[in-house]
């Protein structure tokens, strides 16, 4: 992402923008900013409302200072490396067990000290994080239960939230103004707190107390969940989306303006859906679909969208810098520096440029051009193939027959950019090649564009496609998928056509794990 969609960091200095590996916007404004170097410091700047920038003062700064509380504390991901907090604390929303305000980040005490924090969210003044074994713990504002304690008081520290879970793991979570949700690793999702606009989707306008599973879900499985302000979006394993609460604004894209206490379909127009954002501070809603396109719609530039449009973004943090009412962040961006003159741009326009290129693949009957010396320090199949003694390295060119143009052609300007222009379909096929070139980081990318377009006509096709290239985290996923849609699978045509050794492993595998239990 591009940090020049933003204009709060405008004035920063080329040298520094070049250092840096995540930022985060976020205050009412969109006039706040903290951002992480690669070097694991972390400096702020903006307005300094109620002191958020742990600065230990309460001045405003155009230019970054560093947050020397934050610095050099380890590889910080989501801002919570350890769960530090600071600003405003009269909700006791800090967690430190006070409602004294904080001027400078502090490590919160208590049941936290010893756990580790993956994930955290924050509301209009109540907090929640998840630990790395599924756990919620929550603190703050507690007016309208969105702590999920089971009472209306404030909570001045951290709190385990485990009623109606069961045991099962959570696996993420997320906040509105003043609601929690959680989602678990069954593709359950439960929410508590504030439901004055149906935002917690439990079929009516009643505040909940504690977690209240969303039973209109129970016949989809849910991958990811995230909140607006008083709205709810949910992404089910397949591509569908899901919305429900507050959409005066047409941010539930239902296509009108008319709020909706359970979970209805929508976006159905847009195709499948592969990730989708939203915040707590605006009423804005973005997806990404399977190809690659980004739409918008709600609360627009002050504008009223009630019908996702495409916009020309290539990633879902740009939506929420140029339209989004602030223009905050809706999770943790990690930066791209994009420089006319820098080594990326030149190798971007050096791929397939036959006036400097020194060897050309032919593949069904098309040229790519290329240069030896990036290919043999990117790739060890060509480090092998361009050696002195090698017949190709004294060629300028060579026809591959086992591949597709549009295949091959992804594959070498990955070599050249990092990046995989491809669809999913055409994923399995790059698997292939990148299974039989001996590429693992290329694999596991594959295997990533691969799961976008899993469904279940051709899950178990996928599956046997897993199995036979070792790709142990597509095997896992499909094999995950399979069990959500196990009785649908079963029926599918890709079940039917999978190899017998394959079926019965396949079938033990999900007996154990009880898939046939009557």
């Amino acid at each position: 992402m591009n940090l020049e969609a933003w204009s709060l960091f405008s004035l920063l200095e080329p040298d520094f923008v070049k250092n840096l590996r995540m930022v985060c916007v976020f205050g009412n404004s969109g006039n706040e900013a903290h951002l992480v170097t690669q070097s694991d410091d972390v400096y702020a700047l903006g307005s300094n409302a109620a002191s958020c920038l742990g600065l230990g003062d309460v001045s405003s700064t155009l230019t970054p200072k560093k947050v020397k509380h934050l610095c050099q504390k380890g590889s910080i991901h989501d801002l919570s490396f350890d769960v530090m907090f600071r600003g405003h604390n009269g909700y006791c929303q800090l967690g430190n067990a006070t409602t004294n305000q904080g001027v400078v980040p502090a490590l919160i005490p208590g049941c936290l000290k010893d756990k580790k924090v993956v994930e955290i969210a924050c509301g209009s003044h109540h907090s929640m994080c998840l630990t790395d074994t599924g756990e919620i713990y929550t603190w703050g504002q507690n007016t309208c239960a969105q702590i999920g304690s089971g009472t209306t008081n404030n909570q001045s520290s951290p709190r385990k939230v485990s009623s109606l879970f069961g045991g099962r793991k959570v696996v993420s979570i997320a906040c509105g103004q003043i609601s929690s949700i959680a989602l678990l690793d069954t593709g359950e999702v439960y929410g508590w707190g504030y439901n004055g606009n149906g935002q917690l989707g439990s079929g009516n306008n009643i505040n909940q107390l504690s977690p209240c599973l969303v039973i209109a879900l129970n016949t989809v499985v849910i991958s990811k969940v995230v909140c607006g302000y008083a709205h709810t979006l949910a992404l089910s394993d397949e591509g569908y989306l899901f919305g429900w609460g507050a959409n005066s604004y047409g941010q539930l894209g239902s296509g009108n303006k008319a709020n909706s206490c359970s979970p209805t379909r929508v976006a159905v127009e847009i195709g499948r859906v592969v990730d989708i954002a939203a915040s707590h501070y605006n009423n804005i809603s973005a997806a990404l679909t399977q190809d690659a396109k980004v739409y918008m719609w709600g609360q627009c530039h002050s504008q009223t969208v009630p019908t996702p449009i495409l916009t020309p973004f290539q990633s879902l943090h740009e939506v929420f810098a140029r339209f989004g009412c602030p223009g905050v962040t809706f999770a943790p961006m990690y930066t791209m520096i994009h420089s006319g003159n820098s080594l990326m741009n030149a190798l971007k326009l050096a791929f397939d440029d036959a006036t400097t290129s020194d060897f050309t693949f032919v593949v069904q009957g098309r040229d790519i051009h290329v240069h030896k010396a990036l290919l043999k320090i990117r790739c060890e199949h060509f480090r092998s193939m361009f050696q002195s003694h090698w017949k190709e390295d004294k060629d300028t060119s060579l026809e591959i027959e086992q591949f597709s143009y549009p295949v091959y052609r992804a594959f070498l300007e990955y070599l050249y950019t990092d990046e995989l222009n491809l669809g999913t379909e055409e994923a399995v096929e790059l698997l292939d090649l990148a299974n039989a070139y001996c590429e693992p980081q290329l694999k596991k990318r594959c295997e990533g564009l691969i799961q976008m377009g899993i469904n279940i006509d051709n899950v178990c096709m996928l599956y046997a496609t897993a199995l036979k290239f070792d790709a142990q985290e597509l095997e896992s996923f499909c094999f995950r998928f399979s069990l959500n849609h196990m009785t649908a699978v079963t029926q599918s045509e890709s079940f039917d056509q999978l190899d017998e050794r394959v079926l019965k492993d396949f079938i033990l595998k999900a007996a154990q794990y009880g898939a046939f239990k009557t």
